[in-house]
């Protein structure tokens, strides 16, 4: 089987489902517009990648994309991080900083996690998004910027504004053209054909003649992708590494002897799983427990939100 003559593809996104059809159906439109663009979708399904699809498909190509993780700032660096700061502004500022709004100005902004903005952070980037300008930390000078925002969350956004994470005003202000991005357990076929684009990639750079087991192919179609196209290609990826001639895959829970089970908020491994798959399957587990809150997940399991992040990307 080669996925490459059967998939089609916008850019970097690779899809045959009517699901995925319908996402590039809406890319296209909107790509000829200058609309605030919100994206929401679970994590790894490639909400990155759209964004700067989106870019690229635009007037504001051959200005800079910016991708800014909300999440992953602390909350005391993010205002500078953003709109940047003047030599002096706070202890550290030894010399003016140039913030993410004004390198993407004339492209686009792109903020994923936005449901992790602190509130009152919220408030600055309606007024930006409001009146096209900002000014510096320890600034007073406006600054005119003009970006093309692209928003992303992993999280429903009615919820997100109901348990306080979300400002009402600003997720109006930011769906003016809102994407749905579908998990891959949603698109049909896709995974499979997927994972044969992915290796056959892997392929062409090292040469190589690789091909999946027919277990392999059933375990890609049975499996749920929790982690979703991201941790499928890290898994193909480390599969072709790990395989001869014959590519072996195993999801996480067909490594172990068992299957790992939640029932009532409980998880149950076998005897047996390895220490590192049963760490990833809590971390996971748990994730999708609170619907994608990862502050709250790394609070519950006793970590770091930016060791959280880590182990995700790994992942």
């Amino acid at each position: 089987m080669h996925s490459d003559s059967q998939l089609r593809h916008q850019g970097a996104l690779y899809g045959s489902s009517e699901a995925m059809d319908l996402l590039q159906a809406q890319i296209k439109r909107v790509t000829r517009t200058d609309a605030t663009v919100l994206l929401e979708g679970e994590s790894g399904t490639g909400k990155e990648l759209i964004a700067s699809a989106i870019h690229q498909g635009s007037t504001r190509s051959a200005a800079n994309f910016v991708a800014v993780n909300c999440g992953a700032i602390p909350s005391t660096l993010i205002e500078a991080s953003l709109f940047g700061h003047e030599k002096g502004s706070f202890t550290g500022a030894a010399r003016q900083h140039i913030g993410f709004f004004e390198h993407a100005s004339g492209g686009t902004l792109f903020l994923d996690e936005i449901t992790e903005m602190p509130i009152e952070m919220q408030v600055k980037l309606l007024r930006v998004l409001e009146c096209r300008c900002f000014h510096r930390v320890g600034g007073q000078q406006d600054i005119a910027v003009d970006i093309r925002l692209i928003a992303a969350t992993n999280r429903s956004l009615p919820e997100a504004v109901r348990e306080g994470r979300l400002r009402q005003d600003l997720m109006y202000r930011l769906a003016v053209f809102p994407i749905h991005v579908p998990p891959l357990r949603e698109r049909d076929t896709d995974a499979e054909l997927l994972a044969q684009h992915f290796l056959d990639a892997l392929n062409r750079e090292a040469g190589t003649n690789k091909q999946f087991t027919r277990r392999s192919l059933e375990r890609i179609r049975a499996y749920r992708w929790p982690g979703n196209v991201r941790e499928l290609k890290n898994l193909v990826h480390r599969a072709y590494l790990l395989s001869a001639d014959a590519v072996t895959l195993e999801t996480p829970i067909m490594t172990s002897k068992g299957k790992t089970s939640f029932t009532h908020g409980a998880l149950n491994f076998p005897v047996g799983m390895a220490l590192a798959e049963a760490q990833r399957e809590i971390i996971l587990y748990t994730l999708k427990y609170f619907r994608g809150n990862k502050r709250q997940t790394a609070e519950i399991l006793g970590i770091s939100l930016k060791t959280l992040y880590n182990r995700l990307r790994d992942y």
